[in-house]
């Protein structure tokens, strides 16, 4: 009778505990249910997606009942293994970037704009070319100084020539478009230049001090070929300029410069 009014009492006093707090045992026992469910349906869903023909998610977060995280990835098999969370990102596939054709477009708008401001460009400078050319006198004056001597008798000869006296180095030019045929050294002219003119005649430049142009250079009207000397048989620094037809008969230059609208003195 003892024993069992001492059960009773204690009977009580251990119900009591239990309410007010499960034991340790019981309160894990319950954590580690809740996990295996939720692993249960992670491993669920990475099946049906597989089933599926979808590419289930690389990792899940599933919460543990001490609380820890632990990812999970899909094995090669088709299983579950923990990934690490660091590394995750790295492994994803990344797709390549797509190349627009907006870019080549562009490319070949901006390649024909180029080629028709260049094509603008050279049909403009054309044009100021040939502006250029038509006004180019094609008749100059052999050189700029005083006229001292015409073509004619003088001293008991025949002077076969104009003179245009000047200081040594005055430049001068070719009268019109030709091409130099000689240029050196000549009888009583010390030094001289032929030029073949595109109309046939000849034209020669004596007693000149520095020889510019070459033989076979194509000159136009103007352009400089020779400066003024006092080389041969000079009586002081000018040039002695003279015509010839028909490549031997020289001729008075004065009409024929003024044929071309050229007026020597």
């Amino acid at each position: 009778m003892r024993e069992l009014t001492a059960v009773a009492a204690e009977q009580p006093q251990a119900s009591a505990v239990r309410h007010r707090a499960p034991g340790r045992s019981a309160a894990l026992r319950g954590r580690v249910a809740v996990a295996v469910v939720i692993a249960g349906a992670a491993a669920a869903a990475v099946t049906a997606g597989q089933t599926l023909g979808n590419t289930s998610p690389s990792a899940q977060d599933v919460t543990l009942a001490a609380g820890t995280v632990a990812p999970l990835a899909v094995s090669p098999a088709g299983g579950q293994a923990p990934m690490d969370v660091a590394t995750a990102p790295e492994s994803l596939p990344t797709a390549a970037p797509n190349v627009l054709p907006i870019a080549k477009a562009a490319d070949s708008i901006a390649a024909e704009q180029l080629a028709k401001s260049g094509q603008m460009t050279a049909d403009r400078n054309a044009r100021a070319a040939r502006a250029a050319e038509a006004r180019r006198p094609l008749y100059v004056l052999p050189a700029i100084g005083t006229f001292t001597s015409g073509f004619g008798a003088r001293w008991g000869t025949e002077h076969k020539g104009d003179d245009i006296a000047n200081a040594i180095g005055t430049p001068i030019g070719s009268i019109t478009d030709g091409v130099i045929i000689e240029a050196g050294p000549a009888s009583g002219f010390g030094l001289w230049v032929r030029v073949q003119n595109d109309d046939g005649t000849i034209a020669v430049y004596g007693h000149v001090n520095e020889i510019i142009a070459k033989v076979g250079q194509r000159v136009r009207a103007g352009d400089e070929i020779a400066t003024i000397g006092n080389r041969g048989q000079s009586t002081g620094p000018h040039l002695h300029f003279e015509i010839w037809v028909n490549g031997k008969d020289k001729i008075d230059p004065q009409p024929w410069l003024a044929s071309h609208g050229i007026l020597l003195k």
